[in-house]
């Protein structure tokens, strides 16, 4: 636990925004995906909207294209992933996030290595989670295992996807996050 219960402004309303889950897989279906199912639950558990779901192959271009639709749906805030961030050839999903992202939030995957290392001691050196933010839309992406999933959204996800949580979270700037991409267009 990361402390962060205390620091819930509970007189400030809860803001749900919309989430997609996906799963970067050469082995899971949808209906064997335990870490899809803890984020999805999780997220929904708090609060949030599931916008959508899928799953996808260890393939850059099939993770770029997915991630690619879902930063231009207007629905969908938030794409949490799981799956394809170790170091095996086949793992390339921070490489394909890293291709589409405006901003990386490099903070996300520190922080995640460190809630990580106090479970598991240095084999969190192995995990490349990363975060960023694109078009607007919040890209995260987290390992395949169940206990990962369960500790990005946590000790992390669930308190920064919250307005009340203070001094600062990712929802109060999210009107904010399109600025530069708006000013490009004029």
């Amino acid at each position: 636990m990361t402390g962060d219960d205390k620091r819930i402004d509970a007189s400030v309303p809860f803001v749900a925004v919309n989430i997609a889950i996906l799963t970067v897989s050469d082995s899971r279906s949808l209906a064997d995906d335990k870490s899809g199912d803890l984020l999805a639950a999780r997220a929904q558990g708090d609060g949030h909207h599931l916008a959508d779901r899928a799953l996808v192959t260890d393939d850059f271009a099939a993770i770029t294209s997915q991630l690619t639709q879902w930063i231009a749906a207007p629905n969908i805030d938030v794409v949490i992933s799981t799956g394809g961030t170790g170091l095996t050839g086949r793992d390339g999903t921070p490489e394909a996030f890293r291709a589409v992202f405006d901003k990386e939030i490099e903070g996300f995957g520190e922080i995640f290595r460190l809630v990580s290392f106090d479970k598991i001691g240095t084999s969190t050196i192995q995990s490349r989670a990363v975060g960023g933010v694109a078009k607007g839309t919040y890209l995260f992406a987290l390992p395949g295992s169940s206990s990962a999933c369960r500790d990005g959204w946590d000790e992390i996800l669930r308190y920064q996807l919250d307005i009340r949580h203070k001094p600062c979270n990712f929802v109060e700037i999210m009107p904010r996050l399109r600025e530069a991409v708006d000013q490009r267009r004029v």
